[in-house]
């Protein structure tokens, strides 16, 4: 190849584009395996947070609040109630409420396996709109 001074500087040009084709695949096969995976690793409970302006909720019927006493005992109200019974009770007590929210009262020392069960008759009877009572932690 003949080199000649004055071509030799204007004909040097590098071309240094980034080929982005691969990038793009592998982007897009990475996008497919979130989009399929993503469903199948949610677990737990859903909550449902209401959004509003004012810092507390008014319902026009009472909260449905079911206690787990240290003896693991379950009670709504002041009535006892068994687990396995407790999906068939919260199926007719809730076929005419509007309401469809559920509250949970645990003692703290009960064991965490036993409000797990209660959480799941209560959804399996058709309620998925469950809370925790809690108290606030002291400073």
């Amino acid at each position: 190849m003949g080199m000649s001074s004055n071509n030799s500087s204007k004909s040097r040009v590098v071309l240094s584009e980034i080929n982005v084709t691969p990038l793009v695949d592998v982007m897009l096969v990475l996008l497919i395996i979130f989009m399929v995976t993503a469903p199948m690793m949610k677990q737990g409970i859903e909550v449902a947070l209401p959004e509003t302006v004012n810092t507390g909720m008014s319902t026009p019927e009472k909260p449905y609040i079911l206690v787990i006493k240290k003896n693991k005992k379950i009670y709504a109200g002041k009535e006892s109630i068994r687990l396995e019974a407790l999906g068939e009770k919260l199926k007719y007590t809730f076929k005419t409420r509007k309401n469809k929210q559920l509250y949970i009262q645990a003692d703290k020392s009960v064991n965490y396996g036993l409000v797990a069960e209660t959480m799941a008759e209560i959804r399996a009877a058709g309620i998925f709109s469950i809370g925790l009572v809690t108290l606030p932690k002291a400073k």
